[in-house]
This record gives structure tokens, C-alpha cells and sequence, in this order.
């Protein structure tokens, strides 16, 4: 099964949460929840720490991170300091497909290291592998209901859908339309911090 099938699962489940996704994935995530509270990070490996860094600021809304395996071991230094800080609306949520899919398809070094394990000797609370797309939905509910910082890791085949629609918009045009999104769910300036008006 691919990404896709797992990110649909939980499509209906999310709310207004925020959403930080990378590569393809937010491709798909666009196509399943499109909403300015979306933001694709460009930078490989950054979507597990602005994910928490969101979550800290804004510890009342949930916020999920939907990365891949490539970027998740880019970003290895991130993992203790996400457990130290243990954000509990943050649900970090792993797609291994084994390849940097985005890039041309080349080798990730997941095939010898195992994500979970690396997520809970980081000192994440609760980490775990999931086989089904039943699993990934119960285990994501329980991690909102249960408001905890939580990693559930899936192996998935390369690929998506070809139906996809495109997505028709860039990092910094996505950046700016998720600024005032939260400016206008928080009711508070983000981007002139200097005027006193409400947004």
C-alpha cells in the first residue's frame, strides 16, 4: 500500500489541525484536506522540528507532521529535543518508502535503521509500527484523544496516485497564506507584531 492510503484514513479525522508535511506527501494531504493551515516545508529533514515548534506555541491546537524516512533521518539531532520538550498536541506521523521519493528514487538508509527505536531511545513517550490503515487510524486517534506526544511509523510502497491534482502553489506563496491563517484562527498579528489592530 502507498502514503496515500494511509493519509486517507485519516483525512476526516483531523479537524483544524495544523499540518506540516513534506515531499510528495503534501501533495496528497492537499488533495484529501486542503486548508491554509497546510505548510510544505522545502528543506529536507524540517518537518518534525517546525511541526514541534508550532506545537509548543500553540499548545491549545493539534498539530501533525507527516514525514518520510529520509527526511526523518536528516534530522536525527531533532528527536531528543522534541521528547525533551514532549509537546503532547504533536502527533509525528512517518511514511517509509525506503527511497528519497522526491528526488529520483535513491536508496534511504532505512532498510538498517529502525525509526521507532530511534524515536523512544530519543525518549519519545509512545512510538510504534503499524501494519494496516485500521491500525494507522486507531493508533492517530488515540494519540488525539489522549493528548501525547506520539510517533507512528508505516512502511509504504514508492508512489501515489496519478489522479492527484497539482499543487498550485510554491513554498513562499503556502508560507504566507498559513501566516494568516493563524492570525486569523488565533485572532493575533504575526506578521506586523507592531499593530495594535485586531486582524
Amino acid at each position: 500500500m502507498q502514503r496515500y492510503d494511509y493519509l486517507k484514513a485519516i483525512g476526516g479525522d483531523t479537524r483544524d489541525a495544523l499540518t506540516v508535511c513534506t515531499g510528495w506527501g503534501a501533495r496528497e494531504w492537499w488533495a484529501l484536506r486542503p486548508s491554509d493551515g497546510n505548510l510544505k516545508t522545502r528543506t529536507l529533514g524540517l518537518v518534525s522540528s517546525i511541526a514541534a515548534g508550532l506545537a509548543l506555541a500553540l499548545p491549545h491546537r493539534k498539530v501533525i507532521a507527516i514525514d518520510g524516512d529520509g527526511a526523518f533521518l536528516m534530522n536525527l539531532c531533532g528527536l531528543p529535543t522534541i521528547a525533551l520538550q514532549n509537546p503532547p498536541n504533536l502527533i509525528h506521523l512517518l511514511f517509509d518508502n525506503g527511497v528519497y521519493e522526491a528526488s529520483g528514487g535513491t536508496a534511504t538508509a532505512s532498510h538498517v535503521a529502525d525509526a521507532v527505536s530511534l524515536a523512544q531511545g530519543a525518549g519519545y513517550p509512545h512510538a510504534c509500527w503499524v501494519h494496516t490503515p485500521e491500525e494507522f487510524r486507531a493508533e492517530f486517534l488515540q494519540a488525539w484523544q489522549g493528548n501525547r506526544l506520539t510517533l507512528i511509523a508505516v512502511k509504504v510502497d514508492p508512489g501515489q496516485p496519478k489522479t492527484l491534482p497539482s499543487l498550485k502553489l510554491d513554498e513562499l506563496e503556502n508560507k504566507y497564506l498559513f501566516m494568516r491563517y493563524l492570525e486569523r484562527t488565533e485572532n493575533k498579528a504575526i506578521l506586523s507584531p507592531g499593530f495594535d489592530s485586531k486582524v
